[in-house]
């Protein structure tokens, strides 16, 4: 019966070839963009190079500073004094690392202008996080506190910077007029994982300006590691106890508020966060909202071609009737029909988004970015092209079922 259904269905795509070109259009353009976007989404949110331990990590990102009247005072990225003196003290991480946020300077190898993005750290950085070392070391802890002139470079810095295939350590390189040893070279981060790409590393003892002072906000990203993911709760609650006891200025008295989030927590909760939410149930309710609208609107667009295909076929389907086809033998064949088509065009967009990742991939146009379609984003794939059949082709089919064969048949008149 399948058999013949599947037959009759090609048969029907190619005679309306105009119908059946509108309606894989638009499903395989919608597939491609939802598995494009999803493979964006997994590479920017999924643990990778050399992020591996993200299912167990905290960051905290920013501190913010309200008065008494609870208005805006003041906003920013954790501090050195902050961070030494009562983050570093927390009991339940396993580790803790804090970097500087990434900065853009100048470097200018044999005349030539080339822009570098440079970061401080600490030495539980190169614990924490597992960057794959093509040569060299990072810098020991006598060097952090000699605050020695030393770097570690990514592969990409050394090819810009010295030329392919050339050794980096031992050797200089100059930016804002201070020269550096470079001690070793990483195999590059991605430029999607904001936190911690760059392209120098170096001792946060160079930085001796963000060392000073007593204020709570500077510039510094930390990274909390638990032992295992279902310790999370514990740090966070261990955080929220720990600010409790932090001094601060008495104008700020009490209004001091800061979160060691997940990941996506920490971009969620400046843009989504209210109230102390941090924003991601609301991200994941308007992520949602948007594909259902984009899903649903190619379905609806799919179901009235489909209406106006029934409404084009009505004489063959009285003559079916009149010949004793049954409601339901009718329904299931549209419905087979719908299925197919909506699965070659599921093929076509797995195909179209193929191809537009490795274009993205190799273009350039974001920095090391490696996106793939794996098998979650696959079966997610799959399931839309099901989606689309059932819901485009439930309706039409029951249109097609309750046709009068009488009114049918004169309809060919």
């Amino acid at each position: 019966m399948f058999k013949n259904y599947f037959k009759i269905a090609i048969a029907v795509l190619k005679r309306r070839k105009f119908f059946t070109f509108i309606s894989l259009f638009g499903i395989s353009f919608t597939l491609t963009i939802l598995i494009v976007l999803t493979a964006f989404m997994e590479v920017l949110l999924s643990p990778a190079y050399p992020d591996v331990n993200r299912n167990r990590e905290l960051f905290i990102n920013s501190l913010e500073l309200t008065n008494k009247d609870g208005s805006y005072m003041m906003k920013g990225r954790a501090s050195f004094y902050f961070v030494n003196n009562f983050v570093s003290k927390m009991k339940t991480p396993e580790k803790l690392t804090m970097h500087s946020s990434r900065s853009t300077t100048n470097a200018y190898p044999n005349d030539r202008k080339l822009s570098v993005d440079l970061m401080y750290s600490d030495l539980a950085f190169w614990d924490v996080y597992q960057f794959k070392f093509l040569e060299g070391k990072p810098f020991n802890a006598q060097q952090l506190k000699n605050a020695e002139q030393v770097v570690v470079i990514s592969e990409d810095m050394v090819h810009k910077y010295f030329g392919e295939g050339v050794p980096a350590v031992g050797k200089e390189v100059e930016v804002n007029n201070l020269k550096y040893r470079v001690i070793g070279v990483v195999k590059t981060v991605p430029s999607t994982l904001i936190y911690i790409h760059s392209d120098i590393y170096l001792p946060y003892t160079l930085a001796a300006n963000t060392l000073k002072g007593t204020s709570l906000t500077g510039g510094y990203v930390v990274t909390l590691l638990a032992h295992s993911s279902a310790d999370l709760p514990a740090i966070q609650e261990e955080y929220q106890q720990l600010l409790k006891k932090v001094p601060h200025p008495e104008k700020y008295h009490d209004l001091l508020s800061s979160y060691a989030d997940t990941y996506l927590e920490s971009f969620t909760r400046d843009v989504l966060g209210r109230s102390g939410s941090s924003g991601r149930d609301r991200f994941f309710l308007l992520m949602a909202t948007v594909i259902f609208i984009f899903l649903l609107l190619p379905t609806v667009n799919l179901m009235n071609i489909n209406v106006s295909r029934i409404m084009e076929r009505s004489s063959e389907i009285g003559v079916r009737k009149a010949f004793g086809a049954s409601s339901r033998t009718l329904v299931g064949q549209f419905l087979v029909e719908n299925m197919i088509l909506t699965v070659l065009g599921g093929c076509i967009g797995l195909i179209l988004s193929l191809l537009i990742i490795s274009i993205l991939n190799s273009s350039g146009i974001i920095a090391n970015l490696s996106l793939k379609i794996n098998f979650t984003v696959l079966c997610y794939s799959l399931l839309a092209c099901l989606v689309f059949g059932l819901i485009s082709g439930v309706y039409p089919a029951w249109r097609m079922s309750k046709l009068n064969v009488v009114t049918a048949l004169k309809a060919n008149n």
